[in-house]
């Protein structure tokens, strides 16, 4: 009898096994179209990529040039070009995340298929096994011919018991790496969802910067001396309101406890930016100067062409954003986020080409708040980050002589609430 369980448990299993061969045969074929087409698309990227470089390269070489009107028409001509290449590559890698979750699908569906087949095995051994235990030794021992037909049975029984504890084993390594599968596939989902947020942001700024090469030709009415003109008239404007904001930031009170912020040259915070070049340092340097009307640089600056994602420094929750653009166009941080962070920190990034982020958005270190650009006043783009203690900061709106008394709104600090972004990063 025995012998006769343990066959029609392995017959049952080949015949599982069989009926699931089809849908196996489909699996593989769709599998290895998928891994082909996934491979194509990161090989896309990559040679997007190599041509990202390429643009950044030649923008960086233009941003280091004198500033003249045709420098700066070519320098709007390879941002669009490198803006265009980031939209291509941005799509490619949403392609590559729509294929990999569909290829996790299709894992998915095999693995349930193979777990079915092995569960409906086992249920068909168990239920065997339940009729056997319904027969006594004696009975079993007096169904037997001869004593070493009983003994055969008991050796089936040994090689059932085994086959069955094996197919439990891998029915929970099969159940295992399905969790795992689905794991994977709504990371993903995640993923890609933010692939596609990113490729429209990638669109606007894209558009924002067609209209801005537009506008510089208009406005300069394609003459060199015009460009002087306008570029003269920026600096001033951005001298004039730097000194009246100097002035008043010099009236606020604050004392700074040393104990509610992190040790100077404790690094807190993780990069902004996924590759860090510094072209100006935070206080009294040797361009500061000449380059700002205080003196003092009041931040660090970071080579980052137009385009480049800007992330939060460390977990902590966006207390303002604004664009100080549409009420003084040039004379500050145009586009800028404000976060305060849960260290007693808080920080600015300025002179951004989108913002991201709301007010009121909880953020972690990695977290895109932002893309770097030029707006406000800037030679040419970059991130700007200031850092502060997070006690004489506040996000607040004020009218500006320099700009006709319209209202700005910005983050304004004690002088010395501002601390060197370099100590903590």
């Amino acid at each position: 009898m025995m012998n006769k369980l343990f066959y029609q448990f392995l017959v049952i299993l080949a015949v599982g096994t069989s009926a699931f061969g089809a849908d196996l045969f489909v699996h593989a074929q769709t599998a290895d179209d998928l891994k082909i087409k996934i491979s194509a698309k990161t090989d896309e990227i990559k040679k997007l990529e190599q041509e990202i470089k390429q643009y950044q390269g030649d923008l960086v070489v233009l941003g280091a040039k004198k500033k003249t009107l045709a420098n700066s028409i070519a320098e709007l001509n390879f941002l669009r070009k490198k803006l265009d290449t980031d939209i291509r590559i941005t799509q490619a890698k949403v392609d590559a995340s729509d294929l990999k979750i569909r290829q996790l699908g299709s894992q998915i569906s095999y693995k349930e298929g193979e777990i079915d087949m092995r569960h409906a095995a086992l249920k068909e051994a168990l239920w065997s096994i339940y009729e056997r235990d319904a027969y006594s030794l004696p009975q079993i021992a007096l169904s037997n011919e001869s004593f070493s037909g009983l003994w055969d049975d008991i050796q089936t029984l040994d090689q059932f018991s085994g086959s069955i504890k094996e197919n439990i084993d891998i029915l929970k390594g099969l159940k295992a790496d399905l969790q795992n599968k689905k794991t994977d596939k709504e990371g993903e989902k995640k993923r890609g969802l933010t692939l596609k947020s990113e490729l429209n942001d990638r669109k606007k700024i894209a558009e924002q910067a067609r209209k801005e090469q537009a506008t510089l030709l208009v406005e300069t009415s394609n003459q060199e001396s015009t460009y002087k003109k306008i570029l003269n008239q920026k600096i001033a404007l951005k001298d004039a309101f730097e000194k009246e904001l100097q002035d008043y930031e010099t009236t606020l009170k604050f004392i700074l406890d040393p104990s509610s912020i992190p040790p100077r040259g404790m690094k807190v915070f993780a990069s902004p930016l996924d590759s860090i070049l510094i072209t100006q340092q935070f206080g009294k340097t040797s361009v500061s100067g000449r380059l700002y009307a205080s003196g003092s640089h009041n931040g660090t600056d970071f080579r980052a062409t137009t385009g480049t994602r800007v992330m939060a420094m460390g977990a902590g929750v966006v207390d303002g954003v604004g664009d100080t653009d549409v009420t003084c166009r040039g004379a500050s941080f145009g586009k800028w986020v404000f976060i305060r962070y849960n260290n007693g920190l808080a920080s600015t990034y300025g002179h951004l080409s989108l913002i991201s982020a709301q007010k009121g958005d909880i953020v972690s270190a990695g977290t895109v708040v932002g893309y770097s650009g030029n707006s406000g006043y800037s030679t040419g783009p970059h991130l700007h980050v200031s850092v502060y203690a997070d006690r004489g900061v506040t996000v607040k709106s004020l009218p500006s002589k320099t700009c006709d008394g319209r209202m700005y709104t910005m983050p304004i600090a004690a002088i010395n609430a501002y601390l060197d972004p370099m100590d903590y990063l």
